[in-house]
């Protein structure tokens, strides 16, 4: 199962969702602003690592931010 974790306000995450959906990969992607639930798995799988977007590949990071950039998702 692969995941996307991301917001809404964050290019980098369009531009990887993008290029996901681009070379056909399944994915799930949760909105980590909006769900709390979402972020703290997000925080969990990254040991803290608040960059956005964050892409798993079954229960493994295999990526954080796109081409080198990210967004910082807040304490909230």
């Amino acid at each position: 199962m692969n995941e996307l974790y991301g917001t809404p306000g964050c290019p980098y995450t369009a531009e990887l969702r993008d290029d996901l959906e681009w070379r056909g990969v399944a994915f799930t992607e949760y909105d980590v602003e909006t769900d709390r639930a979402a972020l703290a798995r997000m925080l969990a799988l990254t040991n803290g690592e608040r960059t956005v977007p964050v892409f798993v590949e079954d229960g493994q990071v295999k990526q954080i931010g796109f081409r080198g950039r990210g967004c910082i998702v807040g304490a909230g």
